[in-house]
């Protein structure tokens, strides 16, 4: 008897061990079904089972880790692969979590009833009554009304928040009217599902791209759509496994997956810790359980992204397989030649506007990075070409659309991450244009030539110098310089009109700029500007844009003067830091005002207020109006969410004005005053804004410094407008080490 006890007994035993091992992660019970109501909850060793059973949702340790997650795994598949985890970056610790609906939220808590995560629902509602939670099919798991099954309704998705895995029907990448931005991040380790270092989604900077991120720094770009694929993947050919395409409107730019058309594949795209994006398939029947690779990315080091550096390509046929496109050169030949190509290339000769136009084509090839980037989907190839030879700071063109040649993709500065593909690739035309130089034409110094920024001078090693020279149309000319010990004298070109602020401000001398003058005046500074930050030899940051530094000539055109706070920036440097803040109030940046942080989205601020104040003749900050103290910004602001931006528009401009043209300059200028610096356009977009009249302009966010005093009190409102605005135009002139 005592025999047969323990036979039954070791027979449970090693029973309970086989199940235990069949069913992946641990021993599980499922609830009834696929959904929960607010009177369920799921309890650690509960699950929910999609209808056909493809999905199962419930709590799992990953691999050798005893934290416990909410997550989703494929039912039918026995390798437990996980596609989603709720609390990826807030684990339980043991066995005692649950999840509930609450107050229209999920909600995951631990046996202390600490939340460990929630949904979030962005349409959240006050009562629970007639919600439910479903895990679909699809492997979405969704909350909704019980009566309602339309997608569009559902409370809160977790197709939304993805994590690793991008399943069929998910969307990744932007909802532009909400802000929800979906985007992959790899597990941080094989054991450990929290946020890793490597994303991927897109990137809506310029035209929409598919982008894999180490960090916040660019790894890998899979790069534009071009009507059948992203012009970075050749290899995605039209297949029997699944379906995708790419969404572009005015308020999204999502890339979409569908299943596949054979039912019996399993197809996902997972984005692991090593950076790499797998795409891959799994079929459903017992002779192949195991995950077959249809195409990784990146395939190879010439998808290691700008490898080759600005106006470099690289080919894979090629030994060594970087190489600089046509009409270009090494700018480093000693490391170009060492195989250091982070340099990258420059133009063999300096480039004009206006004379010799014409354009490189190279085919067959990844188009470039397009963060400075313009698009049109409808515009025709001929008026594309037409467009960037109108706009010296259009570097490329291409066509958006492959599929039909339409469409028009304009590219602004340097072209960065082009390679030559195999085939599958497009045409890239870019700018070549020459124009002959005369070194007798340039001021000399002997020995070296200098250039003088303010204060500051740079000596250049180059006896000629010739490339180096800030010269524009939009800047005042420097003639030359005067050193005597500690001495040192600038001499500009003679500017008879004085300044800006000499008109603008002045009632009696307004009227003297009307609408077209006006107008011109706005173009002129941002193309001295655009040459500032783009176009010359050094990007330049002037930091002390204001209408006391932009100076007229005889026929009133504008030119940006006093360089005496500018910074250069080279190599591939975007932004800088200092501790001693110098400029104006009034034109400085919030981010640089606050934290000391400068860059060309600094001056990109700085001109949106000068566009504000040419148009209104008012002057940013320190005008009394209705009991309130405004900056002209927050004024400017209201009355364009109220409908009346013309309101505040300079009487003196009378009927000279074109009022389309006159609320497109006031939509620039709120858009470059936006108060993230990452929301204001780069002066190549704002010169492309300024110049068309068919262009849509995304709405503005709320502007920096929205300056809104309440002053009731006040009893005297024009001397203490003026002592106002005395304080506050004082220019910071404390000197910094450069």
């Amino acid at each position: 008897m005592r025999n047969s006890v323990q036979k039954t007994r070791l027979l449970c035993s090693v029973f309970s061990l086989i199940l235990c091992t069949h069913v992946s992660f641990f021993f599980k019970f499922a609830i009834s079904g696929d959904t929960i109501t607010p009177t369920q909850f799921i309890s650690d060793g509960q699950t929910l089972i999609s209808s056909n059973n493809n999905f199962e949702l419930g709590f799992f340790s990953a691999n050798n880790s005893q934290n416990r997650y909410l997550g989703i795994w494929y039912k039918k598949i026995s390798t437990g692969t996980v596609v989603w985890v709720a609390n990826r970056d807030h684990p339980i610790t043991n066995k005692n979590g649950t999840l509930k609906i609450s107050e229209g939220n999920l909600v995951l808590s631990n046996q202390t009833q600490s939340i460990s995560w929630v949904s979030n629902s962005s349409n959240s509602v006050q009562t629970n009554q007639n919600l439910i939670a479903q895990l679909l099919d699809s492997g979405n798991f969704v909350l909704k009304f019980s009566n309602n099954d339309d997608p569009n309704e559902y409370l809160w998705q977790s197709f939304d928040f993805p994590t690793d895995t991008l399943l069929p029907g998910m969307k990744l990448g932007w909802n532009l009217k909400t802000g929800l931005n979906r985007v992959l991040c790899s597990w941080k380790s094989f054991d450990d599902p929290s946020q890793g270092d490597f994303k991927y989604g897109i990137d809506n900077q310029g035209y929409p791209q598919l982008v894999m991120w180490n960090r916040n720094q660019y790894h890998y770009r899979s790069g534009s759509w071009n009507g059948l694929r992203f012009t970075g993947t050749p290899q995605l050919n039209e297949n029997p496994v699944f379906e995708y395409t790419f969404v572009y409107k005015p308020n999204e730019a999502y890339y979409y997956t569908t299943w596949a058309r054979n039912n019996s594949v399993v197809t996902e795209l997972v984005v692991n810790n090593t950076g790499t994006g797998t795409v891959r398939r799994l079929t459903w029947n017992d002779k192949n359980k195991d995950w077959v690779t249809y195409t990784s990315l990146p395939l190879d080091i010439c998808d290691t992204f700008n490898l080759c550096g600005a106006h470099g390509s690289c080919n894979m046929d090629n030994s060594p397989v970087c190489q600089c496109l046509e009409g270009f050169v090494p700018k480093v030949a000693v490391n170009w030649n060492s195989m250091d190509w982070s340099n990258g290339c420059e133009r063999r000769s300096r480039l004009g506007c206006g004379e010799g136009e014409g354009f490189k084509r190279y085919a067959g090839v990844k188009l470039p990075d397009t963060r400075e980037s313009w698009v049109s989907l409808t515009m025709g190839s001929r008026e594309c070409e037409e467009l960037c030879l109108k706009n010296c700071s259009c570097s490329a063109y291409a066509s958006a659309n492959v599929v039909d040649g339409t469409g028009c993709l304009l590219w602004f500065g340097n072209l960065l991450d082009v390679r030559k593909l195999m085939d599958k690739g497009q045409d890239l035309l870019w700018f070549e244009k020459q124009e002959t130089f005369d070194t007798h034409s340039h001021w000399r110094a002997g020995v070296f030539d200098v250039i003088a920024l303010g204060t500051s001078l740079v000596h250049l090693q180059d006896e000629k110098a010739e490339e180096k020279r800030l010269q524009h149309r939009n800047l005042v000319k420097l003639l030359g310089c005067c050193i005597e010990r500690e001495e040192r004298m600038l001499v500009y070109e003679y500017m008879p009109n004085k300044s800006l602020d000499f008109f603008i401000f002045d009632e009696s001398r307004s009227p003297q700029l009307d609408w077209q003058k006006r107008k011109q005046i706005i173009d002129g500074i941002a193309r001295g500007i655009l040459y500032l930050h783009q176009d010359s030899r050094l990007r330049i940051v002037h930091r002390d844009l204001k209408a006391s530094n932009i100076l007229l000539d005889n026929e009133l055109n504008p030119k940006i003067s006093d360089f005496g706070l500018a910074r250069s920036f080279g190599g591939d440097e975007i932004e800088a830091n200092t501790s001693t803040i110098v400029g104006t109030y009034g034109y400085m940046s919030p981010e640089y005002t606050m934290d000391g942080l400068f860059s060309i989205k600094s001056d990109v601020f700085s001109f949106g207020v000068l566009v504000l104040e040419i148009v209104t003749g008012r002057k940013n900050r320190g005008f009394y109006y209705q009991n309130r103290l405004l900056n002209l910004l927050g004024h400017v602001w209201r009355l364009w969410n109220e409908g009346n931006p013309l309101e505040l528009v300079d009487a003196s401009i009378g009927n000279s004005c074109n009022v389309s043209e006159l609320l497109r300059c006031m939509h620039v200028g709120l858009l470059c005053v936006q108060q993230s610096a990452e929301d204001r356009p780069s002066m190549s977009f704002v010169v492309l804004m300024l110049g068309s009249e068919t262009m849509n302009l995304p709405p503005p966010r709320h502007p920096g410094y929205f300056l809104e005093l309440e002053n009731s009190n006040q009893t005297d409102s024009s001397s203490s407008n003026q002592e106002y605005q005395t304080a506050t135009d004082m220019t910071m002139t404390v000197s910094e080490s450069r």
